[in-house]
Protein backbone atom coordinates (compact mmCIF):
# COMPACT_ATOMS: atom_id res chain seq x y z
CA UNK A 1 0.00 0.00 0.00
CA UNK A 2 1.90 3.05 -1.17
CA UNK A 3 -0.99 5.28 -2.16
CA UNK A 4 -1.57 8.61 -0.45
CA UNK A 5 -4.40 8.25 2.07
CA UNK A 6 -6.67 10.89 3.58
CA UNK A 7 -7.56 11.17 7.27
CA UNK A 8 -11.04 9.84 6.46
CA UNK A 9 -9.57 6.77 4.74
CA UNK A 10 -7.28 6.11 7.71
CA UNK A 11 -10.20 6.38 10.15
CA UNK A 12 -12.23 3.97 7.99
CA UNK A 13 -9.38 1.42 7.89
CA UNK A 14 -8.99 1.66 11.68
CA UNK A 15 -12.74 1.30 12.31
CA UNK A 16 -13.18 -1.63 9.92
CA UNK A 17 -10.16 -3.48 11.35
CA UNK A 18 -11.50 -3.54 14.91
CA UNK A 19 -10.75 -5.63 16.92
CA UNK A 20 -7.83 -6.66 14.71
CA UNK A 21 -4.67 -4.70 13.97
CA UNK A 22 -5.20 -1.90 11.38
CA UNK A 23 -3.11 -2.65 8.29
CA UNK A 24 -1.38 0.54 7.16
CA UNK A 25 1.98 -0.94 6.24
CA UNK A 26 3.66 1.04 3.47
CA UNK A 27 0.89 3.66 3.49
CA UNK A 28 1.66 7.25 2.50
CA UNK A 29 0.33 9.34 5.39
CA UNK A 30 2.80 12.17 4.86
CA UNK A 31 1.62 15.61 5.93
CA UNK A 32 -1.72 14.37 7.28
CA UNK A 33 -3.30 15.82 10.41
CA UNK A 34 -4.07 12.68 12.41
CA UNK A 35 -4.42 14.46 15.75
CA UNK A 36 -6.20 12.25 18.25
CA UNK A 37 -6.62 9.21 15.97
CA UNK A 38 -6.31 5.87 17.79
CA UNK A 39 -3.62 3.84 15.99
CA UNK A 40 -2.89 1.47 18.88
CA UNK A 41 -1.36 -1.74 17.58
CA UNK A 42 -1.44 -0.54 13.96
CA UNK A 43 0.84 -2.12 11.38
CA UNK A 44 2.74 0.90 10.07
CA UNK A 45 5.84 -0.93 8.82
CA UNK A 46 7.57 1.21 6.17
CA UNK A 47 4.77 3.80 6.32
CA UNK A 48 5.54 7.37 5.29
CA UNK A 49 4.47 9.64 8.16
CA UNK A 50 6.89 12.44 7.35
CA UNK A 51 5.54 15.84 8.34
CA UNK A 52 2.35 14.32 9.77
CA UNK A 53 0.70 15.79 12.84
CA UNK A 54 0.46 12.88 15.27
CA UNK A 55 -0.21 14.99 18.36
CA UNK A 56 -2.00 13.00 21.05
CA UNK A 57 -2.21 9.95 18.75
CA UNK A 58 -2.27 6.60 20.54
CA UNK A 59 0.43 4.46 18.92
CA UNK A 60 0.93 2.03 21.79
CA UNK A 61 2.10 -1.34 20.49
CA UNK A 62 2.19 -0.03 16.90
CA UNK A 63 4.72 -1.57 14.53
CA UNK A 64 6.66 1.39 13.10
CA UNK A 65 9.70 -0.53 11.90
CA UNK A 66 11.41 1.27 9.00
CA UNK A 67 8.75 4.01 9.10
CA UNK A 68 9.61 7.52 7.94
CA UNK A 69 8.56 9.91 10.71
CA UNK A 70 10.94 12.67 9.72
CA UNK A 71 9.59 16.07 10.75
CA UNK A 72 6.43 14.59 12.28
CA UNK A 73 4.80 16.23 15.29
CA UNK A 74 4.49 13.62 18.04
CA UNK A 75 3.67 15.96 20.93
CA UNK A 76 1.89 13.95 23.61
CA UNK A 77 1.79 10.81 21.44
CA UNK A 78 1.51 7.47 23.22
CA UNK A 79 4.32 5.27 21.90
CA UNK A 80 4.38 2.81 24.82
CA UNK A 81 5.66 -0.56 23.57
CA UNK A 82 5.78 0.68 19.96
CA UNK A 83 8.41 -0.88 17.71
CA UNK A 84 10.63 1.92 16.38
CA UNK A 85 13.48 -0.23 15.11
CA UNK A 86 15.02 1.28 11.95
CA UNK A 87 12.56 4.21 12.06
CA UNK A 88 13.63 7.70 10.99
CA UNK A 89 12.60 10.22 13.65
CA UNK A 90 14.87 13.08 12.58
CA UNK A 91 13.45 16.54 13.22
CA UNK A 92 10.41 15.15 15.07
CA UNK A 93 8.84 16.85 18.06
CA UNK A 94 8.72 14.22 20.80
CA UNK A 95 7.86 16.60 23.64
CA UNK A 96 5.53 15.00 26.19
CA UNK A 97 5.53 11.72 24.22
CA UNK A 98 5.32 8.47 26.17
CA UNK A 99 8.06 6.08 25.02
CA UNK A 100 8.10 3.61 27.93
CA UNK A 101 9.22 0.18 26.67
CA UNK A 102 9.27 1.32 23.03
CA UNK A 103 11.85 -0.72 21.08
CA UNK A 104 14.65 0.86 19.09
CA UNK A 105 17.93 -0.35 17.62
CA UNK A 106 21.23 0.96 16.31
CA UNK A 107 19.64 2.07 13.04
CA UNK A 108 16.78 4.03 14.61
CA UNK A 109 17.49 7.71 13.86
CA UNK A 110 16.44 10.10 16.64
CA UNK A 111 16.20 13.90 16.68
CA UNK A 112 19.47 15.65 17.49
CA UNK A 113 20.19 15.54 21.22
CA UNK A 114 17.35 13.15 22.06
CA UNK A 115 18.17 10.37 24.55
CA UNK A 116 15.74 7.47 24.01
CA UNK A 117 16.93 5.51 27.07
CA UNK A 118 16.17 8.39 29.41
CA UNK A 119 12.69 8.58 27.84
CA UNK A 120 12.11 4.93 28.76
CA UNK A 121 12.72 3.33 25.36
CA UNK A 122 14.49 -0.04 25.28
CA UNK A 123 17.41 -0.94 22.98
CA UNK A 124 16.74 -4.20 21.16
CA UNK A 125 18.42 -5.39 17.97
Amino acid sequence: MSQKLSREQVEKIVASAYPKRPQLNGADLSGLDLTGVNLMGADLVEANLSGANLSDVMLGGADLRRANLRGAILTGAGLVKADLREADLRETDLSESMLRSAKYNSTTVWPDGFDPASAGAVFEE
